[in-house]
């Protein structure tokens, strides 16, 4: 079985290595010249922990190429993998430009019965839309799926190795064998595929982002009640998460969620409910919610240095909007930091993988540091913002010898309270009480 995937971006590229990896050949396409030629020589344009191992290994054995001739990988391929970004437009909806572009290029190449394969994330109907076009420019037969992504950034490796589920919205038999033998090598243990209607299957893909991005937001909500009443959003936390009903994924309070999904992922729900008539009401409360607690959170730090914010430096760890990813991309950091820029505050970051797509964000007025106990020189004040590993066991003594007022503002709420004022250090979290 041959396969070729368009678009090498985050959910492309992590597919196609997978793939391939697991014994399929297959070729990426991508228009950008630049990216198609580093690939080549092994230069992986994202950082995702053992994506480059993968890539380089199959590039090798030649079971994963790299073209940008679209006519040249459906010439060689079975299913075709439009894998392309659909970011939001100015009313929030998803735009699908570059999807029906890619649709619409494979149709005038098809030479033979072809299966294109949605993974790009798209609004419901969406698969009707492109088999109309598809249909419009081809005589040649074809089958449509959808098949959503479920990739967390940082674990995109094991969650496509050992997926929880896989969703696959086609109704034809035939093409859903297809599929099945497709995904068998990741089916070792047990039968994980669901197989339901394309319109389920993009409203799946969704429905989890959203749920997801609920439980940030109800616990971030709560935190903000849990500091007015004197309550401890963590052991709230520990309280709720154990209930088996509810489980204790998603449920740590922060500075609000970021990226490339959630917040997208938000917004063209809610447009869709009122293309359709149907108010997305919770989804509106989480997207309040979340913006709420991005600016509560900066105001926290503001709010401390009121009066002083010219004579303030900050340093700050952590700029991606997790761990285990340089994506910057609605990232509450980058939010924060802009916060303090305009304050008149000067700041100091670090950020094991994501500085470079920073600084394209935020250019020269951020001093950026190679290590982040660098980023407190002359600084009066540290502010985490990010969960990376190597922040979370800090020398604390060392933190309050270098900072000139010893205070730390915790947007991940990554250390025990008692111990960070041991050694000196004033400490201020999220939804838990403060000295």
């Amino acid at each position: 079985m041959r396969v070729g995937v368009v678009g090498v971006g985050y959910v492309g590229l992590v597919t196609a290595a997978c793939l391939a990896d697991s014994g399929t050949d297959v070729i990426c396409v991508d228009s950008n010249e630049e990216k198609i030629r580093q690939l080549r020589e092994g230069v992986i344009p994202i950082y995702e922990p053992g994506l480059a191992e993968i890539v380089n290994r199959t590039r090798t054995t030649r079971r994963l190429q790299f073209t940008t001739s679209l006519k040249e990988a459906v010439e060689k391929s079975l299913l075709l993998f439009i894998a392309v970004g659909t970011p939001s437009g100015q009313d929030g909806s998803a735009d699908l430009s570059a999807v029906f572009r890619v649709a619409e290029g494979i149709a005038e190449h098809m030479d033979g019965y072809r299966i294109l394969v949605g993974k790009s994330t798209v609004p419901v109907g969406t698969h009707a839309k492109i088999s109309e076009r598809v249909a419009a420019r081809t005589r040649q037969p074809f089958d449509y799926v959808s098949n959503p992504e479920f990739l967390k950034e940082g674990s995109a490796i094991d969650d496509f190795m050992k997926p929880e589920r896989i969703i696959v919205g086609a109704r034809d038999p035939k093409v859903r064998e297809i599929m099945r033998h497709l995904y068998a090598p990741f089916m070792r243990r047990k039968e994980r595929i669901i197989f339901m209607d394309p319109a389920s299957a993009e409203l799946t893909k969704y429905a989890a982002n959203c749920m997801l991005a609920t439980r940030i937001s109800f616990m971030n909500e709560l935190s903000a009640l849990c500091e007015a009443v004197g309550a401890d959003i963590e052991l709230v936390r520990a309280g709720i998460g154990s209930d088996a009903r509810i489980g204790n994924a998603f449920l740590f309070a922060g500075a609000g969620f970021g990226g490339s999904c959630f917040p997208k992922d938000v917004r063209a729900l809610i447009h869709t409910g009122q293309e359709h008539g149907v108010p997305m009401n919770i989804i509106q409360a989480v997207r309040q919610v979340n913006a709420e607690q991005q600016r509560r959170f900066a105001q926290k730090v503001l709010d401390y240095y009121v009066g002083r914010e010219t004579q303030t430096t900050l340093a700050v760890w952590g700029l991606a909007f997790k761990a285990r990813t340089d994506d910057v991309r609605e990232s509450p950091a980058i939010f924060c930091v802009e916060e303090f820029l305009k304050a008149g505050m000067q700041v100091q970051a670090h950020d094991p993988e994501a500085m470079g797509p920073a600084r394209q964000l935020l250019g020269e007025a951020v001093m950026f540091c190679q290590d982040y106990y660098e980023a407190l020189d002359g600084a009066q004040g540290l502010v985490i913002l990010t969960d990376w590993q190597q922040f979370r066991n800090p020398d604390f003594e060392f933190i309050a010898r270098k900072l000139s007022r010893p205070v730390i503002f915790d947007g991940r709420n990554l250390y025990d309270s008692a111990y960070v004022r041991s050694a000196g250090i004033e400490y201020h979290c999220v939804g838990r009480p403060n000295a």
